[in-house]
């Protein structure tokens, strides 16, 4: 049985069964259109829907759906006109809406219908007249908003990234036109500020602003003038239309309508935070769609021209971002992309660069884990080597990676491995053992192993790296508890073991959490204090839940109110977190986990965990574990979740309590109408309604305002936790900005004599071999030729020592992670970033510090630099 419409729309371009295996683009769309015209009569407006709906969700396959659309107005034009008016409406819709990649891949499928002779290639001009002009008012200091550049950028990207698919048949159709449109560009690519990413980089780099790198937008516009001076010839973009063009120049071009951009947001005040805030807005909304990672040497990696190896990139985004559920399409489409060479290397560039995207990566880091494992299974003999490749290029450059990447790396690496068994060549890494142990290729390994244990077993995981014995001085202890008050017969018995054993009686005896409060404050707290009542009690649970997480989690429900009555106050709380890190000290996950239920039932608070990680113990392992920043992190992210999940329970309230004014106005309305009819009786009025209905409708009445009155209230109740959970934040964020100064201000290197900023750095070799040779880093932004102006050849295994000291590595850890935060809660940081500056940073503040923070804020310092 020959295939459906359906099924060969889908898989038109791909060697597949369906089409015999055939690569033949010709006669794929034969062979489709074939299809489509027998079921035409029948299926014609379920083929209208389902031909947009591939268009919009399979936009590397665009071509061929225009040749499709092309061939069909060749005997109905009425389809065709209809296609257009709807892709018309969309793209309105999508505009007004924001809908940014509904822009962007509706102005590459109005290519492709104006390649197939369906759209008139005017119309494409005066669309994208319509963009450039309204990028040039958004740049406008009196009718636009410059802080609002990003909506500009994509407007012009948008066009830019149009023109492989539609570029050499408007220079062949409509020159004068199409040429006044490249002059736009141009002109607005001359007033637009340059962008400065450095913030969102992977690799840090000692040069803060690098005037001479191009950005996202003024590298897209060089591809695209190096493309134009090549004649408009682009390999990776297919060309079916050409095959059909005898055929397709009969049929009736039809008018795009203009169409309309938003009126730029006026900016309503002159304030820099008010700016930095409306800046902040639109990276959110338009952020930049992929920073691109040169992972592999130009001898390894596949050579393409640049507008080639853009094209590729934005078909592998496309189907990363509409196959993000289903992972066994998203790799067939993958691996199947229509283009005549191969590009295993460039696909394992892009999917990292999306896994290590700053701020955020698109899709949650775990949906790339699977693509890279499907791929691996997909094309088993070429891109695990790939993978490796990748792996051993990143490590390479492990000192120099962002910290929030460089957990991701970690998260991610562990998890990889987890599914092939935990096979890795370890023997080479062996060497870092011998490095200090605050090397973080060191700190890379070790961390690795530690989420592989915890992924697995470490008997497991010490037998996987037996090749390289070295590491398992790397390995974290066995997990297990260490129980203070462990009954032992060689053991003196004390207060504590006596009191214990106790406890663990009455928690078996199920007594009463009311019984076991009376206990402590008659029998441990008189005789022994607070604080010890605090170390037996809370020892004892943590023993009773050591089990598995259930145990901990049932535990801390059922006795919370104990530990809560022993906790009162910041001061205990901490003390509770020194007995939870202490019965746990050989366990990184267990002591994660119980902080972070622990401040789910509200027994420590976010701001006693914020003391806890900065205080002493804790703040030297800031370079060498990640142990504090995984429970910092989870403290913080905990308190933004609350709020915004709260935010949506008052949005969803707000439309629940209109509706319920709404259906008590419409039941009082009919109680009052039907009382309102009367009838004459014996010469009296009385209500001609029966008394039935009208005991119901009153009925209806009353539970319709009782309902109301109800989420009224819990709508109330539900914004006084808001509130109260904002102020709690603005106090998280002072006090964390706070230790982070506090903690650096005492460690970093002062300020020479002349005003000189220490370089932290100056003992990485990777640092120094970079300065003195600007060709020989890598991984940056690329340019042009497909390599970065300041990158080196990795993929080898350079093996060098490590140079810098031990408090310098301290302090690159500390303010890498400070900018990460800054980054990471930027929306929240902006709301009170008055307070911030008239509490913390104020006075002399160290300026590697400001720049951290100010960095991660993409705010400039007071030297009026970006970073």
């Amino acid at each position: 049985m020959s295939a459906g419409w359906r099924t060969l729309l889908l898989r038109i371009g791909d060697r597949c069964p369906e089409y015999g295996g055939s690569a033949d683009h010709k006669e794929h769309v034969e062979t489709c259109y074939g299809v489509l015209c027998r079921e035409y009569e029948h299926s014609k407006d379920a083929m209208f829907e389902f031909l947009l709906q591939c268009a919009d969700q399979l936009p590397h396959k665009i071509p061929f759906f225009g040749v499709l659309i092309g061939l069909i107005n060749l005997e109905n034009e009425d389809f065709a006109k209809g296609i257009v008016d709807t892709t018309h409406a969309n793209l309105q819709d999508a505009l007004h809406n924001e809908n940014r990649d509904r822009i962007r891949i509706l102005l590459r499928f109005l290519c492709g219908l104006m390649c197939s002779k369906v759209v008139l290639p005017n119309s494409i001009i005066e669309t994208f007249e319509t963009l450039l002009s309204s990028a040039a008012t958004i740049l406008d200091e009196e009718t636009g908003n410059p802080s609002w550049q990003p909506r500009a950028d994509f407007y012009v990207y948008c066009i830019l990234a149009s023109l492989p698919w539609g570029g050499s048949e408007l220079f062949e159709q409509v020159p004068d036109e199409f040429e006044r449109v490249l002059v736009g560009i141009q002109s607005y690519i001359s007033i637009r500020r340059h962008f400065d990413d450095i913030a969102f980089s992977v690799f840090e780099t000692d040069e803060g602003n690098s005037p001479n790198k191009k950005d996202f937008i003024e590298d897209l516009w060089e591809r695209v003038q190096v493309l134009s001076h090549n004649g408009w010839k682009v390999k990776s973009v297919p060309k079916p239309h050409l095959s059909f063009e005898a055929q397709l120049v009969a049929g009736v071009s039809h008018r795009f309508s203009p169409v309309s951009c938003p009126p730029p947001s006026i900016s309503q005040s002159s304030s820099e935070i008010v700016k930095g805030q409306e800046k902040h807005e639109a990276d959110l909304k338009y952020p930049q769609r992929l920073r691109r990672l040169h992972i592999f040497p130009t001898n390894k990696a596949e050579n393409m021209q640049p507008v080639d190896r853009f094209v590729v990139e934005e078909c592998i985004l496309d189907v990363l971002l509409f196959f993000n559920g289903c992972r066994k399409e998203c790799a067939f489409y993958l691996v199947s992309l229509p283009v005549p060479f191969r590009y295993e290397y460039l696909m394992a560039e892009t999917i990292f660069s999306q896994l290590l995207l700053l701020p955020n990566p698109p899709f949650r880091p775990i949906y790339y884990t699977l693509v890279i494992i499907d791929l691996c299974k997909a094309l088993p003999g070429a891109f695990p080597s790939v993978v490796v490749g990748a792996v051993h290029a990143l490590f390479d450059r492990i000192s120099n990676m962002d910290m929030e990447c460089r957990t991701r790396l970690i998260l991610w690496f562990s998890h990889h491995l987890s599914n092939f068994q935990f096979i890795w060549p370890w023997q080479e890494w062996a060497y870092v053992k011998d490095l200090p142990k605050w090397a973080p290729q060191r700190v890379f390994v070790q961390e690795v192993l530690e989420r592989e244990i915890r992924l697995s077993y470490f008997d497991k995981i010490k037998q996987s790296i037996e090749d390289a014995a070295e590491l398992e001085e790397l390995l974290p202890p066995k997990a297990g508890p260490n129980f203070r008050y462990h009954s032992d017969e060689g053991k003196e018995s004390t207060d504590g073991h006596r009191l214990s054993k106790e406890l663990v009686g009455m928690v078996r005896g199920k007594k009463t959490t009311r019984d076991i409060i009376s206990w402590v404050e008659e029998q441990i707290v008189p005789a022994n204090g607070a604080k010890f009542a605090l170390d037996v009690v809370s020892q004892t649970l943590l023993d009773i839940g050591s089990k598995s997480f259930t145990h901990l989690i049932t535990v801390l429900e059922r006795y919370c109110q104990i530990i809560s009555k022993l906790c009162p106050n910041e001061e205990m709380q901490l003390l509770l977190m020194d007995e939870v890190g202490a019965y746990w000290k050989n366990s990184t996950q267990m002591i994660a986990i119980a902080i972070d239920r622990m401040m789910g039932y509200r027994l420590i608070s976010n701001l006693a965990i914020v003391k806890w990680v900065f205080s002493p113990a804790n703040v030297d392992q800031f370079h060498v574990s990640d142990r504090p920043w995984e429970i910092l992190r989870n403290a913080v992210s905990k308190t933004y979740n609350r709020i915004c999940d709260l935010r949506k329970e008052i949005h969803t309230q707000r439309k629940g309590l209109q509706a319920a004014k709404e259906a008590s106005e419409k039941a009082t309305r009919e109680l009052e109408a039907a009382k309102s009819i009367i009838e004459i009786v014996d010469g009296q009025p009385v209500p001609s309604e029966k008394p039935g209905r009208l005991k119901r409708l009153q009925a209806y009445a009353d539970k319709a305002k009782e309902e109301e009155v109800t989420t009224e209230e819990s709508l109330e109740a539900k914004e006084a936790l808001l509130a109260r959970g904002l102020e709690e934040s603005k106090e998280l964020l002072r006090l964390l900005f706070k230790s982070f100064v506090d903690v650096l201000t005492e460690r970093l290197p002062p300020i020479s004599a002349d005003g000189e900023v220490p370089n932290l750095r100056a003992g990485d070799p990777n640092v120094n071999s970079a300065a003195r040779d600007p060709e020989a880093a890598t991984m940056e932004i690329d340019n042009e030729n497909g390599a970065d102006d300041d990158s080196q050849l990795n993929g080898q295994n350079t093996k060098v020592g490590h140079n810098v000291a031990e408090l310098e590595q301290w302090c690159l850890c500390t303010l890498g992670y400070l900018k990460s935060f800054s980054r990471q809660y930027a929306t929240e940081i902006w709301s009170h970033m008055s307070m911030l500056d008239q509490e913390v940073f104020v006075g002399n503040i160290h300026p590697l510090i400001r720049k951290a923070a100010f960095s991660g804020l993409c705010r400039p310092t007071s030297e009026g630099s970006h970073f």
